[in-house]
């Protein structure tokens, strides 16, 4: 019974974990936005807006202030990724773009943008969490690197490499992608360098190695 009540009480606080987690959503088809408002809240996250095109998506990001905003690429008015953009820039929330797989050749552009993640459509209700959790880490590891950048340019240029360098320890330790970040970030401290000369060191290694 001690066991059961622990799951239980485990499962409580995740939900009340998730349930403060805050999302605004962005899809010019009304039907998607009510298809994901709906997976949201059965997942336990609490959906506080919703826009069919960017620029409402901004306006709304800019008045209630989310965890993240989940918006679609091509839209009305303003598209998903110059959105990401601007809320990129004025420091606003994360964004997870949802994409089409004839939009590959957007997620370039989307990167250097600022998005921390991306969906495919059509996605199902288990793949949310994973691409949201996932997302609302790596904005957690953006943050840190504008702390320690000082300058978005320069965050957005490091945050790429460290990406690679995490790749990197990922596959050769079979590290978990968040560890793989706090072990950049610890030999960052024990070192006294940037994370970007740690990343960038990590890649010349992997460089002369192969």
């Amino acid at each position: 019974m001690p066991i059961v009540q622990e799951q239980i009480r485990a499962r409580q606080k995740e939900v009340r974990t998730l349930a403060q987690t805050r999302v605004v959503i962005a899809d010019d088809e009304s039907i998607i936005r009510m298809d994901l408002r709906e997976m949201l809240s059965g997942l336990g996250y609490q959906v506080v807006g919703e826009a069919g095109d960017g620029r409402q998506a901004i306006n709304l990001a800019r008045e209630l202030k989310p965890d993240l905003v989940i918006m679609d690429i091509k839209m009305p008015e303003m598209d998903g990724i110059t959105a990401a953009r601007i809320l990129t820039e004025e420091r606003i929330a994360p964004v997870l773009l949802l994409t089409a797989y004839s939009q590959q050749e957007l997620v370039q552009g989307a990167r250097e943008a600022g998005v921390v993640g991306y969906i495919v459509k059509p996605f199902r209700q288990d793949e949310l969490m994973p691409a949201i959790e996932v997302a609302l880490s790596r904005f957690r590891e953006f943050r840190d690197l504008e702390r320690e950048m000082g300058d978005l340019k320069e965050t957005l240029e490091a945050r790429k490499i460290v990406e690679r360098a995490k790749g990197v320890l990922m596959d050769q330790y079979n590290m978990k992608e968040a560890d793989a970040f706090r072990r950049i970030q610890k030999l960052s401290m024990d070192t006294r360098k940037s994370m970007r000369e740690i990343a960038e060191a990590i890649l010349l290694a992997q460089e002369i190695k192969n």
